[in-house]
């Protein structure tokens, strides 16, 4: 059987391809999967789609006339599947339920670290052999607070390092880890860690009840002189309402890996195009933002985690075994 791998980095393909070798033939894909691109797809029973994938019910209906069986997604996150028409269309839909938390939070991190000590803005100067000290002076971290939105894995992994940093740990989340409160985490309401945390990090899924967590109110909470980091989901943050509080002069730096619009500009070369997206527009041109493309998992130990994790799913709809990592048939026998 061949397996069509949508949305392969040139980084990744030789690793996909290693990995079901001796198991199925694999065809990778530079495109994404969407409207567009799902006709290609017909003929194969498996498919295996990327995070910035669009699976909703006309892709869905589409793969499901062309025969596909199964999606076998390489991320975490699900936000992008239609869930309920997946089932009605009996389709098999997994994802890879973990990989290296350590990926995201040290990312993390390096974005807290990059907006705080000007790291972006010191070495396009030096590119021009300008060595001024004028406007990257930034702060020590050391006994100035943290605050932790979501305390799962990876958020547990950022507190760790926050640990090491010698910061004063607040975490909100809907239960406390009991490995974070070992380390001095103090849980709180979201309002009083945003009021307080001189550095917020959101590390929760995106979920109807997340979406915007970050919204306007949320943002005027924060310190003027804050640092707000998101490497989850776009979704967690109103981008409009970030972009009018930057306006306004307010916080020290914003780190993001991810955009709530990201869909069909991320892990894209659009360099020669006009991008039409005014709020992302005006979001990369203030000096104290960085933005990246969607990388914080992106390293060999976490991507290859990944890829084993979708030859396992693979492997097991093919046997009709069943792990934790099927969101689709909600029920379904061993």
């Amino acid at each position: 059987m061949e397996i069509l791998a949508f949305g392969v980095q040139a980084d990744e393909k030789p690793l996909i391809e290693k990995a079901f070798a001796g198991h199925h033939d694999v065809r990778c894909l530079d495109v994404f999967l969407n409207e567009d691109t799902a006709p290609i797809a017909a003929g194969y029973e498996i498919i295996s789609a990327s995070v910035n994938a669009t699976l909703n019910n006309h892709v869905l209906q589409t793969l499901a006339a062309g025969g596909t069986q199964m999606i076998a997604q390489r991320s975490t996150g699900f936000n992008n599947i239609d869930l309920r028409v997946a089932e009605r269309l009996g389709l098999t839909v997994a994802r890879v339920s973990a990989y290296s938390p350590y990926s995201v939070a040290e990312f993390a991190w390096t974005l807290a670290m990059a907006v705080n000590r000007r790291i972006v803005r010191a070495s396009n100067r030096t590119r021009d052999f300008d060595f001024r000290l004028d406007g990257l002076m930034g702060r020590d971290l050391r006994g100035r607070t943290v605050g932790v939105l979501g305390t799962g894995k990876i958020g547990e992994a950022f507190t760790r390092i926050a640990h090491g940093f010698g910061m004063r740990l607040l975490g909100w989340d809907v239960a406390e880890n009991p490995a974070c409160a070992a380390l001095g985490m103090t849980y709180v309401e979201k309002d009083r860690l945003l009021a307080e945390a001189d550095l917020v990090s959101l590390h929760v899924p995106l979920l109807p009840s997340t979406r915007h967590l970050i919204g306007a109110d949320a943002l005027r909470t924060m310190k003027d002189d804050a640092i707000l980091v998101n490497s989850s989901r776009g979704g967690l943050i109103d981008t409009h309402a970030l972009v009018g509080e930057l306006r306004a002069g307010r916080f020290t730096g914003v780190g993001l890996d991810v955009y709530e619009a990201e869909a069909g500009l991320f892990f894209l070369d659009k360099s020669l195009e006009v991008v039409e997206d005014d709020t992302l527009a005006r979001l990369v041109t203030f000096p104290n933002v960085v933005v990246t493309s969607h990388q914080a998992y992106y390293t060999t130990d976490a991507v290859g985690q990944i890829i084993d994790t979708t030859v396992r799913n693979v492997l097991d709809y093919s046997a009709g075994r069943r792990s934790e990592n099927v969101l689709v048939p909600a029920e379904a026998s061993s």
